[in-house]
């Protein structure tokens, strides 16, 4: 099983946040899943394209030379409310894509994550997902050959993600809360750059400030129509299982298919943060992520959740835990979480499943990965875009 976890940007933009909600509990309950609309495509969690991915949620995304027709859909894109932009393996690509150049030669960017960084090209392409579509997008080619890695890259302490064996899937499609992957942050010059964009004239590449408008972008913001957030829509998994299907919403409140309802608003902090309280313990850098593969959380109780012994980086308690734990937004707005966490060997004792609705593991803060996301209906509204909730960004469930 690929242990992939933790696809969150170190480094996102700031913004003002204005919402409001009220406080309640908050169990996975029975969901109405939009199947059929121009704003909606289907989404699966199964095993990836290598077959051994736990608890990976993929979507089919289309690539094409901007303005023109040559084009190429690939499947098996990890979706990640985590991080924004798109990325895709330049191994898996056919058609080819413009590359984006500075003043002093070709972009490229590393974007750091949790669990590794990737490494490549920026390039332009016309996007489609669904029925939806962005033209001349900023994305990134994963690949580690058309220009040498640097040493800042290597520098943020993290293992290279650049193949479909590290990867555990075709490309990244990041669908979270922010407008660009880095922000006002990587379009300085000096000390206060981040160092995530590159300028290559030669074999050494150069950090250099990235305009927001070249920097790899959140496609779903650049949509003509539905840009303002995304709802994740899985039904509920009571058992591991070989796969799960839903559907990916674009838009929040802009039609009939993706009304906010009466979902609650957790707005965030400037890094895209929230607080979870667990056990008497306020974890203040905690937030909702599509992208890593279980609940992620520091067990500090006197007795704590045994880790595993082959299931490296997993829970692996005695018997299935039901547990109980509170976030709450920068608006106020707060609410119980309950779930339950599993035995990761015996979870994985099938190799047949790959859908594990019970599958925790130990973080530094409250990681609410793909496990929180089964029964609901999760929103992630975009920075300084407009929603029935007020502006993003924020999270609602």
């Amino acid at each position: 099983m690929t242990k992939l976890r933790g696809w969150l940007t170190v480094v996102v933009s700031a913004s003002a946040m204005v919402a409001v909600g009220c406080g309640g509990s908050s169990s996975p309950r029975i969901n109405t899943i939009a199947s059929t609309g121009q704003n909606v495509v289907a989404i699966s969690v199964n095993g990836g394209p290598d077959g051994d991915y736990a608890n990976g949620l993929f979507v089919s995304v289309t690539v094409c030379a901007p303005g023109t027709s040559t084009c190429q859909t690939i499947p098996n894109v990890l979706v990640d409310t985590g991080s924004s932009g798109l990325r895709l393996l330049s191994s898996v690509m056919t058609v080819s894509l413009p590359q984006q150049n500075g003043t002093n030669g070709p972009v490229a960017e590393c974007l750091p994550f949790l669990s590794g960084f990737t490494w490549g090209p920026v390039q332009t392409a016309d996007i489609q997902v669904g029925g939806e579509s962005a033209s001349s997008v900023p994305i990134q080619a994963i690949n580690e050959t058309t220009f040498p890695v640097p040493s800042g890259c290597t520098n943020f302490g993290v293992p290279s993600m650049d193949s479909l064996q590290a990867l555990g899937a075709n490309g990244l499609l990041g669908v979270g809360l922010f407008a660009q992957d880095c922000g006002p942050a990587c379009a300085l010059s000096g000390s206060s750059n981040p160092g995530l964009y590159y300028q290559c004239p030669s074999s050494v590449c150069q950090v250099t400030a990235e305009p927001l408008t070249q920097q790899v972008q959140n496609p779903v913001a650049m949509f003509a129509n539905d840009n303002n957030g995304v709802i994740i829509e899985l039904p509920a998994s009571s058992a591991p299982a070989a796969s799960l299907s839903g559907s990916l919403v674009f838009g929040i409140g802009t039609q009939a298919n993706n009304a906010l309802n009466a979902a609650t608003v957790y707005t965030v902090d400037d890094f895209g943060n929230f607080t979870t309280s667990y056990k008497g313990q306020a974890y203040s850098s905690s937030f909702i992520d599509s992208g890593s593969n279980g609940y992620f959380f520091l067990d500090s109780s006197t007795t704590g959740i045994p880790d595993c012994g082959s299931a490296s980086g997993f829970y692996c308690p005695s018997g299935t835990q039901n547990l109980s734990a509170t976030n709450q937004g920068a608006n106020g707005a707060s609410g119980t979480v309950n779930f339950s966490v599993g035995n990761a060997e015996t979870l994985f004792a099938n190799q047949a499943d790959f859908v594990f609705g019970t599958l925790g593991g130990p973080g530094q803060d409250f990681d609410w990965g793909l496990p929180f996301f089964y029964g609901r209906n999760v929103y992630t509204a975009i920075e300084g875009k407009s929603t029935p909730g007020g502006s993003g960004p924020y999270w609602a469930y």
